[in-house]
C-alpha cells in the first residue's frame, strides 16, 4: 500500500512567492479561441521539471479546474497544462464559452509548494 505524501513532504513557498497571469486579464473577451497565456512569478525562480534548486519551481496552468489535492502531483491532461520546460508564455485554444484559468507553481514533481503558490483565478469568455 503506498501512502501520500504528507503535507511536511513538500517543498516550502518562499516568503512572499507569488504567482500570477499577466494576460488575458480577469474578465476579458477572446475572438477565435486562440490565445497566449503569459504567466509572471515574483519572489521564486522558474527551472524546468525534474531540476532541484531552491525556491525554483515551474508553472502549470489548470483550466475550469482547481487545486483538489495539493499533497499530489498536479495530474497532466487537458484541464492542467504543464510548462516543465520552464515556459512563461503558451499559446492556449479553447472552445467558445466562459473558462476559468488559474496558474499554480510545482516543484521538480509536479507537487504544489507549502502553501501552495497559486494565481488568483480568473474568468474569460472565448466567443
Amino acid at each position: 500500500m503506498t501512502s501520500l505524501p504528507a503535507a511536511a513532504d513538500r517543498e516550502p513557498a518562499p516568503e512572499g512567492a507569488r504567482a500570477y497571469i499577466l494576460w488575458p486579464r480577469d474578465g476579458t473577451v477572446v475572438t477565435g479561441g486562440k490565445f497566449w497565456v503569459r504567466m509572471g512569478l515574483q519572489n521564486m525562480g522558474v527551472a524546468p521539471a525534474g531540476v532541484r534548486r531552491e525556491h525554483t519551481g515551474h508553472h502549470h496552468l489548470l483550466i475550469d479546474s482547481d487545486l483538489t489535492n495539493p499533497n499530489e502531483p498536479i495530474p497532466n491532461d487537458k484541464q492542467h497544462l504543464h510548462f516543465g520546460a520552464g515556459q512563461t508564455e503558451a499559446r492556449l485554444e479553447l472552445p467558445p464559452g466562459k473558462h476559468t484559468l488559474m496558474m499554480v507553481m510545482g516543484d521538480a514533481d509536479h507537487v504544489p509548494f507549502d502553501p501552495p503558490v497559486t494565481s488568483d483565478k480568473i474568468t474569460i469568455t472565448v466567443k
